[in-house]
């Protein structure tokens, strides 16, 4: 029976990251997938090939509507869903072969089957060669998650469909409803929406994307509802139906009245929830909570001694980059050394256009908190970047205290603020105040200017450019 310093069960970006790290650390390193490819859902049916959707569904929409402004005339323009299915495919292949390639770099064990405990140093592996074992001194859990779905809209992946299968559709859909008002959801719903099918959004919440700063939902909400998109915010759905050609929702209104709504499909994302199954916690008495989750303590270990889990499996916002971070996190304390995450650090990113990005607390988070703290605000219209690209939607948000001036959270939208918020979490890591990032130079012209400004605006009414 081959044996194994460290068993990582689940390649996904906590899982692979934590095997090439531990394999980095000189530790004798396995992974285990029970698919054929690695990389996990993000890699293969969530964060890289959605982006790549969202990117060709962004061209599309720019040469149906703002080239002729950048006088670049076209004629017949039509959508080919199928090249930009391929596209994505191609996209994710790549994207897997490079995991294998570090995979083999690293000299870390690559192991195809389902994973289950035998005991807590013993891993079954039942494959498509048959069954196998192998021993782990530490073991570390990173099966990540899958798509959530409550009674009475399950998934018939044919008309009523999760995120997987929006990334396959055959055809661009005259109609679809969204339920949920999430990242997901507007992410895929935006793919769509640019090619021309009209989006309904049935919400639970009062508000889209309600865990990031409210400003950034009703700004987003704005250049989404120009784009076409209907909202309907406080409505309950009761029932998802496939009737054939198309589905039937009916959910409840605020007032508790009975709506229904049709289309050709129905996208259900209301979140994912953490996938353990099969893996046989029981067998060893791993605890999970009400919701699932392996239960762990700050450094990520179970209550089994030698047992750790990271990423959507755990507590916490599911987020790629989280989960690298854990993993890291979990190599380096089993080679004796003490990293650390700051959770309230981990940024939060919706790939929409604009993108919207925060990190740190969030308005009302402090004001429920009853902290005292001071806003800063800049709009990216009057940038002269933003004028020139003629991305002129969005702005900067900046909270610091209001007695040290350090920074408690920062929440942007516009173009590529998916990259300018690590500003803010550099800023942030090394607790800097907002006089800090004003007096720091930023390049001319550029979007960063817009956090600068902010920060500006946030040191008491110094921005020079509003």
């Amino acid at each position: 029976m081959d044996q194994y310093d460290v068993v990582v069960i689940g390649s996904g970006p906590g899982g692979y990251v934590c095997a090439i790290r531990a394999a980095q650390l000189g530790f004798k390193t396995a992974l285990i997938e029970k698919y054929a490819a690695l990389g996990g859902t993000c890699l293969n049916v969530g964060c890289i090939p959605s982006k790549a959707l969202l990117d060709s569904s962004e061209l599309y929409f720019n040469a149906a509507h703002n080239f002729e402004e950048h006088g670049i005339g076209l004629k017949d323009l039509k959508v080919n869903l199928e090249q930009m299915i391929k596209r994505k495919s191609e996209v994710v292949e790549q994207t897997v072969s490079g995991i294998d390639f570090l995979m083999k770099k690293n000299k870390v064990d690559v192991i195809h089957g389902l994973g289950s405990f035998v005991d807590k140093n013993t891993i079954k592996i039942a494959g498509d060669d048959g069954d196998k074992e192998i021993k782990g001194k530490y073991i570390v859990i990173a099966t990540g998650s899958k798509p959530n779905y409550f009674p009475g809209m399950e998934p018939d992946k044919k008309r009523i469909i999760t995120s997987t299968e929006a990334l396959e559709l055959k055809e661009v859909p005259k109609k679809m409803i969204i339920v949920g008002g999430g990242v997901i959801g507007l992410e895929l719903g935006s793919v769509y929406g640019r090619l021309g099918t009209e989006i309904t959004v049935l919400e639970f919440m009062d508000t889209i994307i309600p865990t990031m700063d409210r400003t950034m939902g009703k700004e987003l909400q704005k250049v989404l509802k120009k784009e076409g998109f209907k909202f309907n915010f406080n409505h309950k759905v009761q029932k998802v139906e496939n009737t054939g050609k198309g589905v039937k929702v009916t959910a409840l209104d605020k007032k508790d009245k009975e709506v229904t709504f049709e289309a050709d499909y129905c996208l259900v994302s209301v979140g994912r929830k953490p996938y353990t199954e099969g893996l046989g916690l029981d067998k060893i008495g791993i605890k999970t909570d009400k919701q699932g989750r392996v239960e762990t303590d700050d450094q990520l270990r179970t209550n089994v001694d030698n047992v750790f889990a990271i990423g959507d499996v755990v507590k916490g916002a599911m987020l790629a980059h989280k989960a690298s971070e854990e993993g890291t996190m979990v190599a380096e304390i089993l080679a004796g050394q003490k990293p650390h995450i700051n959770y309230r650090l981990i940024p939060s990113v919706v790939y929409t256009w604009p993108e919207v990005a925060g990190v740190g607390y969030t308005q009302e988070e402090l004001e429920k908190a009853g902290r005292e703290f001071k806003t800063g605000s800049f709009p990216m219209r009057a940038l002269g970047r933003a004028r020139a690209s003629g991305d002129l939607y969005g702005q900067v948000k900046i909270l610091a205290d209001k007695e040290t001036d350090e920074i408690l959270g920062v929440h942007m939208i516009g173009a590529r603020t998916a990259d300018l918020i690590a500003e803010a979490v550099v800023a942030m890591e090394y607790r800097a105040s907002a006089e800090d990032l004003a007096r720091m130079s930023h390049a001319h012209p550029t979007y960063a200017e817009a956090v600068k400004e902010a920060a500006l605006d946030a040191t008491g009414n110094r921005s020079i450019h509003s």
